[in-house]
């Protein structure tokens, strides 16, 4: 060979070596702990739960049982007027609708499906005959007959499709109006497109489309509580296994201008992601009245979808009364896995984190994760339902007073 095609050949050698090695640490540094998240189930949590009701940890007086399974990706959940529950199974672009009879699942069926990517589900307040449904790219609504029949969907507004979040959740607030949450396109950039990393309010029909809030990476779910929105956030990734938190953050509707929390230069208490926004202020970018920081601060990576407060006057211990209820579904991006649980934050009466539990956990285990909790729902008996997109089931969360 050559002095000129050894000298090639070296040359490829190490450039290969070269990007294989930093590959290699780009892996060591943010995916070692990916492997609970891509992997199927060591175990089915469906038939095992059966078997072992110490598989997952509740607090005492607690028992959790597998409520209904064979629903792959499923996500948000929703009661309709009759008991039964609605649920969204966004990666199969499906809506199931599961009739409930005696506290059990009677029959599933199919609603509608090859919609893409649909997420959120809601019915109108004052209507609990129209449904709305938000896929990746837009808002539709249809009617429920008296006959429990979904009719067509028609469609009421279009929405940005969705780049890397295309999750679309939708709320009716108590000022009646519908809000919906778009997260971003990227992990960090600059959007073009205002409608993404926001949550915005409009009518019923679609007109008056406002934004309520920006600078929200990615807040997949959201809840009221009189007039705030409660909505988790996760932050950005590929800052390292404890940056930056992932959050909750509260909006209140009442105010007229567009409040900013500060994605993508700031994060968690305004602080400045310099690792991003590297330009040079007078003041700080990432200070009130510019930006508003996180109501509370979380484990990074821990991925907060669902959340809910536990009802007042409920047959729950009363210690457990107001506390918001967190489903962790877990991390990817991180050198050990964290999440894969619900978590209960005590909170005093102006909103501030006092304390945070575990309150489910067993998801998580040596071999891999068994599933990952998405939304929390209470029904009218006080019962917490949560679903989990990996192993495909619903969980009831039963409490019995002593």
């Amino acid at each position: 060979m050559g002095t000129y095609k050894k000298t090639i050949w070296l040359a490829v050698i190490c450039a290969v070596v070269l990007v294989l090695g930093v590959a290699g640490r780009f892996y060591y540094q943010n995916l070692r702990g990916i492997g609970p998240a891509i992997k199927k189930p060591p175990l089915q949590i469906a038939e095992e739960l059966q078997k072992n009701n110490n598989l997952l940890t509740v607090p005492a007086g607690f028992s959790a049982d597998i409520f209904a399974y064979g629903l792959p990706g499923a996500r948000v959940l929703l009661f309709d007027s009759q008991g039964n529950l609605w649920v969204s199974q966004t990666g199969d672009g499906v809506i199931s609708k599961l009739i409930i009879k005696d506290n059990k699942v009677d029959s599933q069926q199919v609603v509608f499906n090859g919609l893409k990517h649909p997420h959120g589900l809601v019915f109108d307040p004052q209507n609990s005959q129209i449904l709305y449904i938000a896929e990746e790219n837009k808002i539709s609504q249809t009617i429920i007959g008296a006959n429990g029949v979904a009719g067509p969907l028609k469609k009421i507004i279009d929405l940005p499709k969705g780049g890397n979040h295309f999750t679309r959740t939708l709320g009716f607030g108590p000022d009646n109006r519908l809000y919906v949450s778009i997260g971003s396109t990227c992990n960090v950039c600059d959007e073009k497109d205002p409608r993404y990393a926001s949550i915005w309010s409009l009518n019923k029909d679609g007109s008056d489309f406002k934004q309520v809030a920006k600078g929200l990476r990615n807040s997949v779910f959201f809840v009221f509580k009189n007039n705030k929105i409660w909505a988790t956030e996760m932050g950005r990734d590929l800052l390292g296994d404890n940056l930056p938190p992932d959050e909750i953050n509260v909006i209140d509707i009442q105010v007229t201008s567009t409040l900013n929390f500060g994605w993508p230069i700031c994060y968690g208490k305004n602080i400045h992601d310099t690792n991003f926004d590297n330009k040079t202020y007078f003041r700080n970018p990432c200070l009130d009245p510019f930006e508003k920081p996180s109501q509370i601060n979380l484990q990074a990576h821990s991925a907060p979808l669902g959340l809910s407060f536990v009802p007042e006057n409920s047959n729950w211990p009363n210690s457990f009364q107001g506390n918001l209820l967190v489903a962790f579904h877990g991390s990817w991006n991180r050198s050990v896995p964290t999440g894969y649980k619900v978590v209960r934050l005590i909170l005093n009466n102006q909103g501030e984190l006092v304390k945070q539990e575990d309150f489910i956990t067993g998801w998580l285990t040596t071999t891999g994760a068994l599933g990952r909790p998405v939304d929390l729902v209470f029904d009218k008996a006080d019962n917490l339902f949560v679903s989990d997109d990996k192993a495909g089931v619903i969980y009831k969360l039963k409490y019995t007073p002593k």
